[in-house]
Formats: structure tokens, sequence, C-alpha cells
């Protein structure tokens, strides 16, 4: 089966729990950016890194790597590609780019060169021409233009699969799923742990803890992915790997609590859980979050509070993150807390050291996952 280089793109900061993400799944990484993962592998690993992944947003397969100093040596190289061994001709095409070269001041104008080629070619090999446009919903081709270096790839995701696919109602301010992941998976939660999750909107942190500890594949809550629509997709592999996936989800070990003072955001948390199939391992307390059920035992309390973005808000929330931090010396002697915030103003007010400051981005704020050690006696007890 023909091989290639997979490359793997991933939000700000989480290059690296995406390579131990891949590297558990028995893949070696040849490449970790500040952006993506790469590694060898086929077609067929793209599908199953497609099912298991958490935390990447796209599985690409490269096609080819060129030079291309203007739009016409781009047409060129890519009519040359074989384009009727990877496409269907009778689907649906959609061209996405990284561009920059400074004889393009417009993407789209990139896009628009690279589709002509592939459709240009399919109508001469084939005599059928796909449709175009920006859907993403079946074959994507995704171009990387960086000055005279060119790259095309075959996006096997096609609709990015940082969307785990359970969440119907997402609620106020969320977290997307592999963010969520993430900062899990960046944590030191173990999955026979207790998990504790105040302020829980619409239930993504303790969805996705609930999916790590049955070591359930995101990939199974969705119908489709890109690499249906390519020549030669195999369905029995696909099915194959889905069984495999199945098979090897466990049984959760752990107490998960997931509470909100809303009771329209549990109902949102307990739809969606329901969706992702977890529902029955989470319990749901409608309650502020400084009364929340703290069960013995080691484990975690994750806070993803507002951020206050604008200065009244900000102001108002200077008494939440006070109140977060009695909570957490109050209530979870013994546990690590952990605090998701864009907004470092505010999370002075708890008032309490951090062990660990890890960096995050969500859509364009940048933000700490906050770690605090509750110590249940003094420190040196702990010690």
């Amino acid at each position: 089966m023909e091989k290639s280089k997979i490359v793997l793109p991933c939000p700000p900061y989480i290059a690296p729990v995406l390579r131990q993400e891949i590297e558990n799944l028995g893949y070696k990484v040849t490449h970790e950016g500040p952006l993506d993962v790469a590694l060898e592998g086929t077609k067929e690993d793209c599908m199953h890194l497609n099912l298991h992944l958490r935390t990447a947003n796209k599985v690409l397969f490269l096609i080819k790597s060129f030079r291309a100093d203007n739009p016409d040596k781009l047409y060129q190289q890519l009519y040359q590609v074989k384009w009727e061994d990877y496409l269907n001709e009778n689907s649906y095409l959609c061209i996405t780019s990284y561009v920059n070269n400074e004889k393009i001041l417009n993407t789209q104008f990139a896009n628009v060169r690279a589709k002509d080629a592939i459709v240009d070619r399919l109508k001469d090999k084939t005599g059928t021409r796909p449709d175009s446009g920006p859907l993403r919903d079946q074959m994507v081709v995704f171009l990387h233009w960086m000055e005279d270096q060119a790259s095309i790839y075959l996006d096997t995701s096609g609709e990015t699969i940082s969307k785990h696919g359970y969440r119907k109602i997402p609620g106020k301010a969320p977290m997307n799923e592999s963010l969520a992941a993430a900062t899990i998976l960046s944590s030191n939660w173990k999955t026979d742990q207790v998990f504790i999750n105040p302020m829980c909107g619409s239930g993504t942190l303790a969805i996705e803890a609930a999916c790590i500890a049955a070591n359930k594949a995101p990939g199974l809550n969705r119908d489709k992915f890109g690499f249906h629509y390519l020549k030669g997709f195999d369905l029995t592999a696909w099915e194959k790997l889905k069984a495999e996936a199945i098979q090897k989800e466990k049984a959760i070990e752990c107490k998960i609590i997931a509470g909100d003072n809303s009771r329209m955001a549990i109902q949102a948390a307990k739809q969606n859980a329901e969706e992702a199939g977890v529902a029955d391992a989470i319990t749901f307390e409608k309650k502020d979050f400084r009364d929340s059920t703290i069960p013995e035992g080691e484990g975690v309390v994750f806070l993803n509070p507002e951020y206050g973005e604008r200065l009244g808000e900000e102001q108002e929330l200077g008494n939440v993150y006070a109140q977060i931090g009695d909570f957490f010396k109050r209530d979870c002697k013994g546990k690590t807390g952990y605090i998701f915030t864009g907004n470092m103003n505010l999370a002075k007010k708890i008032g309490l050291r951090t062990k660990r400051r890890i960096p995050f981005m969500n859509a364009k704020i940048e933000c700490r996952l906050l770690e605090y050690e509750l110590y249940a006696g003094t420190k040196k007890d702990k010690g």
C-alpha cells in the first residue's frame, strides 16, 4: 500500500499533546512543529488516525511537493498528478489552502488555479469533471504554498475532526471538543480518579473525560469523512477499524460529576452526553459550584469560568474567581484544581499559588490552564 507523509495540523500549543496521542496509537512521529505533527503512513493509517485522534484538526495525506513561483507553474505541476487515481470524477470537490506567496494577492485565486488543474486533468482522462465549491463534506484537497515551495494533500478528514460529533447544543462561550480533550490530557488526571466539573455549561469537559476514561474513539460519532469519497476507499477495512475500536472500549472506573447552576445548561449537557454515549457515566447536578459534590479520594476539580472580555464583566467576575479560590481551599483538599481561563488578571483573584501554567489558545484568545495542588494537610505533610 502506498506510503506518504501524513500531516496533522492542530491549534497552537497542542502539538505536544497530539504527538503523545499519535505515539500511544503506535506510530513514529517524524516531525513536530508549533502547528502540526507529521509521520509516514498509508491511506488506511489516515482512516485509523481520523477515528482515534482527539486533538488534531485534520489528517492530510501528501500527494506531491514541488517548486512553483507563479500560478501557471502551480497549474502545470498539479495537472501532472494522476488525479484519476485518487478522486472520483462524479463527486463534489473542495479546494482549501494556506498561501503565502508575493505573487498571490488573493488566496481564492490560488484555489481556483488548483481546482482548474485538477478538474481539467479529470475531464481529459475520464471525460467527466466533478462539481466544485466551498462545501467540505465530500472530496477535499489542501494546497500549502509558501513562497516557491508547494505541497498538495488529500484532506482525508473533510470537515474538521476537532468536533467530535456529539455537541448538538453548544451552550455559552464553549471550548471545542479537541481543546477540552487537550486540556484534560495535559492535566495529571488519571482515569481511575474522580473528575469533578463545576460550571459544566454544555458538558464538553465532562463528556471528553468520560470518553477518555472509556477509551471511546471520537470518530465513532461521525458518519462520513473525506476518505469515504476517495478512489479505492475500502469499506471493509473501515468497518474493521471501527469494530476494533469498539472492542477496545472499557468500563469507566471513575466517578465523573458535572454541575451547573443553570437548568438549561444541565439539560444541554445531558443531551450532548447522550449523543456521545456516555450519559450513564456522568452524574449531573444542578448546583452552584460552591455546593458541588466532592467525593473522597484523589482526583481533579476542573473549572472553565467566563473570562470577562468587557470591563464591566471583568469587575463582576472578580468576586466569582475569588470564590473559586475559597471553594478550592475549603472543599477540595487532597484534589488537584484546574482553572482554564483567558483572563490572567481575574486569575490573580483566586489567591492560590499555581504549580503549572500551561498555555493554550481558545479561538483567538490566549489562555492558560492553571494547576493548583490542594493539599489535604500542609505541604510538608504531603511530602
